[in-house]
């Protein structure tokens, strides 16, 4: 049976930065790599939302990727 092994863990967020020519959002990204893979959604919640108070910029998405080895 095929295993997931998950090798890194990134924490992106992404803020609204403004509006361009056509009145549609900007949006810029932050990523934080090397996230503790045992990191609970309420953990990095709270972290992404401390994170964004230092920021001038509303934020909009707070996305959390996992990269996976997958071993047969």
């Amino acid at each position: 049976m095929a295993q997931a092994i998950i090798i890194d863990s990134k924490l992106r967020l992404v803020f609204e930065t403004g509006l361009n020519g056509q009145g549609k959002p900007v949006y810029k990204s932050k990523t934080y790599n090397s996230v503790k893979q045992s990191a609970t959604a309420d953990q990095l919640f709270t972290v992404g939302q401390a994170i964004a108070g230092l920021s001038s910029y509303p934020l909009t998405e707070l996305n959390r990727n996992d990269s996976f080895d997958i071993l047969g």
